[in-house]
């Protein structure tokens, strides 16, 4: 297993969850649309992270 196989969807979650989390602050965004964004950044993460290999 490749260390970049649980590296990338990592990175593009912690991208989308920071994009869901400033979508979060802004008032003219629905709030709906707001933590859907951020769930999936969430989810994108817990793939990534099960995906890492837990000894080097």
């Amino acid at each position: 297993m490749n260390i970049r196989e649980g590296l990338i969807p990592t990175v593009l979650g912690t991208a989308v969850s920071a994009t869901g989390y400033a979508l979060k602050q802004n008032r003219n965004i629905s709030p709906m649309v707001a933590n859907t964004v951020f769930g999936f950044g969430l989810a994108h993460i817990a793939l990534g992270v099960s995906k890492k290999p837990l000894i080097w």
